[in-house]
């Protein structure tokens, strides 16, 4: 695919990987609409001249609603980059009880019902092919304590790349996913710098956190890159939580 006659939605774009690849992706010279359901995205999507639309992704005539902004202004749609989600840390059993099953099922909900309900959506909207990306996490294969939802989930969406790919093959669609490691994101860096350099010792190479712009970079390679297809590829230093 050619980045400059790309047409993207991207979920979550308001913020982290989400504005990282939406920024990406129009530097790149395409056209973007960003999904998000925090109403001020907009101011973002107008500073880097992208197209928004409010959207809660686990609601199906939202996304609807989205995707036909989104068709209406780029003319278009042939690729869907999925950043949208939440990040949970409660453990199956602790100090107050049981993991509370309702933080369980929102984290679901998010990050695995979310994406697959955009991808599914997106993709009826591509006539001429195109191309999913869905992010997952290394926490999908190396979860750690306190994260039996989010490592679930991720693992979820992990688990959707090759099916989905089959699926969509006579279609001229690729999904693929990102697994991405420890990434400096606003969530993250409300934790403070102590805990971020914690972190980031256990990274193989480089040593350091990762930036969303090195996330939104392999996002463009795999929009480009034809053969990537039913796989997810993992973006992490060579790090591999204990």
């Amino acid at each position: 695919m050619d980045i400059t006659q790309t047409r993207a939605i991207v979920t979550g774009g308001a913020s982290g990987l989400g504005a990282a690849t939406a920024k990406g992706l129009m530097e790149a010279g395409a056209l973007v609409t960003i999904f998000d359901q925090n109403p001020g995205g907009a101011s973002y999507a107008n500073e880097i001249g992208a197209y928004f639309a409010q959207v809660d992704v686990t609601d199906e005539d939202s996304v609807q609603k989205g995707l036909d902004n989104a068709v209406g202004a780029m003319g278009g749609l042939n690729a869907a980059i999925n950043c949208a989600g939440i990040a949970t840390a409660e453990k199956t059993l602790g100090r107050d009880g049981p993991h509370t099953q309702a933080s369980f099922n929102r984290t679901i909900n998010i990050n695995l019902n979310g994406t697959f309900n955009v991808a599914r959506l997106a993709a009826a909207r591509m006539t001429d092919g195109g191309v999913i990306i869905n992010t997952a996490s290394v926490a999908a294969f190396d979860g750690q304590k306190g994260q039996s939802a989010y490592a679930a989930s991720k693992a979820g969406i992990a688990g959707l790349s090759l099916p989905m790919a089959r699926d969509l093959a006579r279609n001229k669609i690729r999904v693929t996913a990102i697994a991405p490691g420890i990434f400096r994101t606003p969530m993250l860096e409300g934790l403070g710098q102590e805990v971020m350099d914690t972190l980031a010792a256990d990274v193989i190479y480089p040593a350091r956190l990762g930036d969303p712009s090195e996330f939104a970079a392999l996002a463009l390679f795999i929009i480009q890159c034809d053969y990537l297809n039913g796989t997810t590829i993992r973006l992490d230093g060579a790090l591999r939580m204990p």
